[in-house]
């Protein structure tokens, strides 16, 4: 079976899949994006993957006052800004490129794979920049875009309190007025990713607070943002009052950040913070499946390089059965997730180019079942990774290990998968009352060889339906189940679009055929089969 490289399914999908060019209207061809995505490929491989593995030894650490991260990470992140990529779908009005979004998610696979920890703060600066072109003032888009689409800022997403994860509502980081338009932000906030570094001089912070008299609730949380160094120079009143220890991702300084009186600036409108806030969760949530793809990518670069050197019983072990059919299952699950990526990318775009809102509505249905089912698909795949090694998976010298120690907080932030599960069913499905997914449906049906597997998830589908207007708590129970088939189902499709604009990907689509795309069925099965028992499988509220 022929193999290529992240960057040639990149290009492929982008050009040939989603067509991008056809999508701007010619206005960025095939060679073009070619040269942007060779171009990525050599400055993930050149500048950012070097070291990883020294990342993850040193960590970050936080001593008097400061959180120091590698060393080298300095390094890297200058040639970050330098590079230019960070703006690469910022507007050009702020200093950006300009291109599509859809290229912008292929950067950030290949970055994600060269190191996952050090790319953390530029996918949340993209969020932040995000966040300020919707909703910032005049006045504050011209004050921090620039800095943040250069990549001079990092910036923050403050949310989680100890009291508040997945209940926002919970919120009680205060905000004080002080006059002339600004707040004293008062609080504290955990497991703030890249909350304090020592990599930039400054950081913009993002913060959901409450301001006085607010009511309780989703509806009296606004949007502030507080810089880490004030315009006058001096440091502003908020400082990390403590690092994470954790699994993976061990050079990404997860924070405890502690706002003691920052000055701070109201973002958008009193009381509509959580609106501003889940425009950048949403891109945060897309940029996270890409995460999952490109851990996936990074463990299936390894296990290849491993088996084709590791000769057992007088051959490489990449010829033994077994290790064959788990590289292969690598490689088709790989590619299916990467498609899906980019084929919600490439839904943004199409809503950004043209506002069309049937776009709109696709990307919403599509982000959480690329957010969860990628990053599960991410673990997985670094899961057999580490089987490929042997025993040298094991071992932290392969890296195998790494990858899927960093791979596994993907599942978890940026809402779990078992939220992106119940918001596919409740805030996805069940608003249009599923007319969105028969649509999409229509779709993949249309596809030659995608008739049967539509049919069964529509069936699953409008099971689901009747279950949460019938029993809403069960339905939940459900909604991973339902979620796994999405992911399953249009998995194939996509390997199936790839294999007809490409046919030497033929072989990862039969592949996900016959050995992964039962899976859907089995979940659809249990969908189908599992509501009549469910109220003997409920725990007791008691």
């Amino acid at each position: 079976m022929t193999t290529h490289s992240a960057a040639d399914d990149l290009i492929l999908g982008l050009t040939r899949v989603v067509d991008l060019p056809g999508l701007t209207g010619g206005a960025l061809p095939a060679a073009d994006i070619e040269a942007l995505i060779r171009e990525a490929e050599r400055f993930c491989a050149e500048v950012i993957a070097p070291g990883w593995q020294e990342a993850d030894r040193h960590g970050a650490r936080l001593a008097d006052g400061t959180v120091a991260t590698p060393p080298h990470y300095r390094d890297v992140m200058r040639g970050w800004i330098d590079s230019g990529w960070q703006g690469v779908a910022a507007p050009e009005a702020h200093g950006g490129q300009g291109l599509p979004h859809a290229v912008w998610f292929a950067v950030t696979e290949l970055a994600s794979a060269a190191d996952m920890a050090f790319f953390l703060a530029p996918v949340l600066t993209a969020g932040a920049i995000d966040c300020l072109v919707q909703f910032g003032s005049p006045d504050q888009k011209a004050r921090w875009l620039p800095k943040l689409v250069s990549g001079e800022w990092p910036g923050t997403m403050n949310l989680t309190e100890p009291q508040a994860g997945s209940d926002l509502a919970a919120i009680r980081t205060r905000a004080e007025p002080l006059g002339e338009g600004r707040y004293a932000i008062h609080g504290q906030k955990i497991y703030i990713t890249w909350g304090e570094h020592d990599t930039t001089e400054n950081i913009l912070h993002l913060i959901l607070a409450r301001l006085p008299g607010a009511p309780a609730g989703s509806r009296g949380i606004s949007l502030f943002a507080a810089p880490k160094v004030l315009p006058d120079g001096r440091r502003n009143a908020l400082r990390c009052g403590g690092v994470e220890r954790k699994l993976g991702i061990h050079a990404s300084p997860t924070c405890t950040m502690l706002f003691e009186g920052a000055e701070a600036e109201l973002v958008g409108e009193p009381g509509r913070g959580l609106n501003a806030m889940f425009a950048m969760m949403n891109a945060a949530r897309l940029a996270v499946g890409v995460q999952g793809v490109g851990q996936g990518a990074r463990a299936l670069q390894l296990a290849e390089a491993y088996a084709a050197g590791r000769v057992q019983s007088g051959r490489p072990i990449a010829e033994h059965a077994d290790v064959a059919r788990m590289l292969a299952e690598m490689r088709a699950t790989t590619l299916a997730c990467r498609l899906l990526a980019l084929e919600a990318a490439a839904a943004l775009d199409r809503h950004h180019l043209t506002g069309d809102a049937a776009a709109a509505t696709r990307l919403a249905l599509l982000i959480p079942i690329v957010k969860a089912w990628c990053t599960d698909r991410g673990v997985e795949t670094a899961s057999t990774g580490i089987q490929v090694h042997g025993g040298m998976g094991f071992v932290e010298d392969s890296g195998a290990a790494q990858v899927l120690r960093d791979a596994r907080i993907a599942p978890i932030y940026e809402g779990t998968n078992g939220i992106q599960a119940i918001d596919l069913l409740t805030r996805k499905l069940a608003k249009d009352e599923g007319a969105a997914m028969r649509a999409l449906l229509a779709e993949v049906a249309a596809t030659p060889g995608m008739a049967e597997d539509a049919a069964r998830l529509g069936a699953a589908t409008e099971a689901m339906l009747a279950l949460q207007a019938r029993d809403p708590e069960a339905a939940q129970s459900y909604a991973a189940a339902y979620l796994d088939a999405c992911g399953w189902t249009l998995g194939a499709w996509m390997l199936a679009r790839a294999a007809a604009a490409a046919p030497d990907r033929a072989g990862l689509r039969d592949t996900f055929r016959a050995r992964l795309l039962p899976r859907a069925a089995a979940r659809c099965a249990e969908i189908a089969g599992g509501a009549a028992a469910l109220p003997a499988q409920m725990p007791s509220a008691a």
